[in-house]
């Protein structure tokens, strides 16, 4: 990776350092994506067997995965994967589980309850790619939230493996979890089918998951029609910054930067330190670790992408994070937790030598579907709460509409809509006509 100093930079520089590379979303992109959004609207399942055959190569062996099918794949997987793959569930389970609202009431004025009361959104559409690799994490990350948050009616779409059938590790995740909908077909017309549904897939109110520029588009297209579904949260290639001083292992933080560089070509890893020789020891622990993996071409263009920054100091250091907003941000340092507090724009934090990104990505139990591309200044990870819808209720009695209404109507008035004003104050005159006892009955 080249290695700069923060310091010769200047901040528009800096800016161009720690620019994306750019999203492949033009005319072209936008076009064929509404075409596929469209053919499986006026075709359904039909379009879907097709569109299977083209993108695919291959037709499903059945557009929805069989009953039978999901317990047998639960039976045939190795017993090591089966326990790793129970306790993500479990993991992911106890974190979210924490974070479940609850429903409140509150009394504004006497005589005036407001209440907020959370609901499970039905149905909900979870897309799981499998593009290079099937990615069974993506499931467990997905289903069990939704789950906990109380969905019933649950669509699982992931594409066919060479057999034309879904992987066996996301139809035993499934399983466990009860998801008995399982669409075998994936890319832009898995999300359409989700989003308007066909004669075989329920139309559902929301699609979660990250998949690559055809789903991307996909999602963005349908959460942007009327009789669509909305998405969860902008998605585009993996990234991560490490910051790291030289207590930090160069093998560990070199490892990391590759662990989000061998996902994509459009991938992006940045090191901030405050340590020259820590930077070089690093670069050189990156010359000799990148040939040793399977996806070591990848990993090479993707850290063409980043670079190794050496700050002045380890504050100048979360600036910079802070600056960038990574999706992913490991502070491996001799006092992580003190950066931590400091740092206000990232997805999700890794804290120490010896928490590696990947333990979020499968076990930790926090969510690996998060905000890129600078999101995170704004937008948090998947949680229960995105598979809720959040309604608010509010009741006034006489002696409340008496409180609140006189205040009200004056807004009302202030603001020029007569209609606002008298459906406040009409109620507010029967109730001065019929002079109720105790102010409790009109």
């Amino acid at each position: 990776m080249q290695i700069v100093n923060a310091r010769e930079l200047g901040r528009e520089a800096l800016a161009k350092l720690l620019a994306r590379p750019a999203m492949e979303s033009n005319a072209e992109l936008r076009q064929t994506v509404a075409d596929i959004i469209a053919e499986v609207r006026s075709r359904g399942d039909a379009a879907l067997l097709d569109f299977g055959k083209k993108f695919d190569r291959r037709a499903p062996a059945s557009l929805l995965a069989k009953p039978g099918e999901l317990a047998a794949a639960a039976e045939s997987l190795d017993p090591e994967l089966l326990a790793a793959i129970d306790t993500a569930i479990d993991t992911v389970g106890r974190f979210h589980a924490a974070g479940k609202p609850e429903n409140l009431s509150v009394e504004t004025a006497p005589g005036v309850t407001c209440q907020a009361r959370w609901q499970a959104l039905d149905p909900v559409g979870l897309y799981v790619p499998a593009g290079s690799a099937p990615l069974p994490s993506t499931a467990i990350m997905l289903a069990v939230p939704a789950r906990l948050a109380g969905c019933r009616q649950i669509v699982l779409a992931t594409p066919p493996n060479a057999e034309g059938r879904a992987d066996a590790a996301v139809l035993a995740i499934a399983h466990r979890l009860d998801i008995d909908t399982v669409l075998v077909s994936g890319g832009a017309q898995a999300v359409a089918a989700m989003a308007y549904g066909t004669e075989s897939v329920p139309r559902v109110a929301k699609i979660f998951g990250p998949g690559n520029r055809f789903v991307t588009e996909a999602k963005r297209q349908v959460a942007e029609s009327a009789a669509g579904a909305a998405q969860d949260l902008p998605a585009g290639p993996s990234e991560v910054l490490v910051i790291a001083d030289d207590s930090a292992n160069p093998d560990f933080v070199a490892m990391d930067l590759l662990s989000q560089s061998e996902h994509g070509a459009d991938s992006q890893a940045f090191l901030v330190t405050d340590s020259a020789d820590f930077a070089e020891a690093v670069d050189r622990s990156l010359e000799r670790l990148t040939p040793t993996l399977a996806r070591a071409e990848t990993a090479r263009i993707a850290l063409g992408h980043g670079a190794v920054i050496v700050a002045d100091d380890l504050d100048e250091a979360v600036a910079i994070s802070n600056e960038y907003a990574p999706e992913h941000l490991i502070i491996s340092t001799r006092d992580p937790h003190t950066l931590c507090d400091a740092t206000t724009s990232a997805g999700s934090v890794f804290l120490g030598h010896y928490t590696p990104e990947s333990l979020g990505d499968y076990i930790s139990g926090t969510n690996h579907v998060l905000p890129t591309a600078g999101w995170a200044r704004s937008i948090g990870g998947l949680s229960i709460t995105d598979f809720m819808r959040r309604m608010t209720v509010q009741e006034a009695s006489p002696d409340g509409l008496r409180k609140l209404g006189p205040p009200g109507a004056r807004l009302a008035a202030h603001e020029g809509l007569d209609a606002h004003r008298l459906a406040i104050t009409m109620r507010l005159d029967r109730l001065n006509q019929a002079q109720p006892e105790n102010g409790t009955s009109a």
